[in-house]
């Protein structure tokens, strides 16, 4: 993953955040929203690219863009970079490779088990029923 490059193709939007904060809130435009399009980014490979439409398929917008906002802190440069960092996070979990699925078979043992718990439970309401003498 090419971060350098990652972080040249971020569309970064501000705009007034919401909340208390009396006049100061009314002025300033500390909200910040970090859009990163995954489709058309040359930052990633091929694989990186389906690992993340993979991992991150609840995040993405019908375009494949994955938004990240931020508006805690009081100033524009501290929500830019901590929504840097979550962005940063967020695209190197979702990079990890696809796990296989597991195709594992019960044990011969168990599967026994299991088999002889089910005749003697059968047994047993089998025995339930009225005698015929």
């Amino acid at each position: 993953m090419n971060w350098p490059k990652i972080r040249e193709e971020l569309a970064l939007r501000t705009s007034r955040s919401s909340g208390a904060g009396g006049q100061h809130v009314n002025k300033t435009e500390s909200r910040v929203e970090l859009v990163f399009d995954l489709e058309a980014s040359e930052g990633l490979t091929d694989r990186e690219r389906k690992n993340l439409r993979h991992h991150l398929a609840k995040q993405l917008d019908a375009n494949g863009r994955i938004s990240v906002v931020d508006q805690s802190g009081r100033s524009q440069h501290t929500n830019r970079k901590r929504a840097l960092l979550r962005l940063k996070q967020l695209l190197e979990r979702g990079a990890r490779p696809i796990p296989k699925p597991h195709r594992g078979k019960a044990f011969v043992a168990d599967k026994r088990k299991r088999l002889d718990w089910k005749k003697r439970r059968g047994e047993v309401k089998a025995a339930r029923g009225k005698k015929w003498y």
